[in-house]
């Protein structure tokens, strides 16, 4: 963040991968690749982080996400950005910098407040917000985006939809957002006011539902990503990820997000590790 905001109250806090839901940078990613990929990760997380603030003033969102796009676009500085072009220019991808660039554009929309009207809105906001992710991973291992492109942005959609189905009621409550189209809310009889209880009305469950329908029908068009990929270790990690979604989801379908955190348990996790590196030691099979 530009240094006249550090440490001001209100200041967001920082996140690790850790929290994620999905793995960043795991093993499973060529160890050469992968501080390009942590130095990606800063970056957006570091704008996510400001975004979120529910403390810091609209105005300074707009700031520090502002400066740090210029710093991006060489108009400025930033040590995050400084740190994510070096190591691109180190790998000779200097060009998937631009992924960053496109998510700054949703970090700004989401500091004003993002309200999806309806699923046209939902799947714009993910084009911004999560697809630049696997297109940056594409990019970063040389991948074939005509052929694998429409696949990589399946899945990073599905996974968005599904984070926001985690964050739905903090989201709303915390931070004045809602990624669940308000038309579904009402076509399934539900109001935008329901957000506010502890629990989940079964007009808000049947529109969470029909979100999880989205989700999984995205996750149903990414599951021969693997196969498109040249990359076996990405091939492995997009079929762990994937495996990891579709617990998630089942785990959403199960459980109520305003109750209490729906999040992938252990043994997910474990699942989705194996079937990496199973996936990883496999013949490759194209389709």
């Amino acid at each position: 963040m530009p240094p006249e905001d550090a440490g001001r109250p209100g200041a967001p806090r920082p996140r690790g991968p850790e929290a994620e839901n999905f793995p960043v940078a795991s093993r499973l990613v060529a160890a050469r690749l992968r501080p390009a990929v942590m130095a990606f990760y800063r970056v957006v997380r570091a704008a996510d982080d400001i975004a979120d603030s529910p403390d810091l003033p609209a105005a300074a969102k707009a700031r520090q996400i502002a400066a740090l796009d210029a710093a991006l676009a060489g108009a400025g500085t930033h040590p995050l950005a400084a740190d994510l072009a070096r190591e691109l220019a180190a790998i000779g991808r200097p060009a998937a910098l631009r992924h960053a660039r496109t998510m700054m554009r949703a970090f700004a929309a989401d500091a004003a407040g993002t309200l999806c009207r309806d699923e046209a809105d939902l799947i714009a906001s993910c084009r911004l917000s999560a697809d630049p992710v696997g297109r940056f991973l594409l990019d970063l291992h040389g991948e074939d985006a005509e052929a694998a492109g429409q696949a990589a942005d399946a899945l990073s959609t599905a996974l968005q939809i599904l984070n926001h189905l985690q964050d739905l009621g903090e989201d709303h409550r915390d931070l004045g957002r809602l990624y669940l189209p308000l038309d579904w809310i009402a076509e399934a009889g539900a109001a935008r006011a329901d957000l506010g209880a502890p629990r989940l009305s079964p007009g808000l469950r049947r529109a969470v539902d029909r979100a999880l329908d989205l989700a999984e029908a995205r996750l149903a068009r990414a599951a021969v990503l693997p196969s498109l990929l040249r990359s076996r270790r990405l091939a492995a990690e997009a079929r762990a990820i994937h495996l990891l979604a579709r617990a998630l989801a089942r785990r959403l379908r199960r459980q109520d997000p305003l109750a209490g955190r729906v999040a992938p348990g252990r043994g997910d996790r474990a699942r989705a590790a194996l079937a990496g590196l199973t996936a990883l030691a496999a013949p490759r099979r194209r389709p």
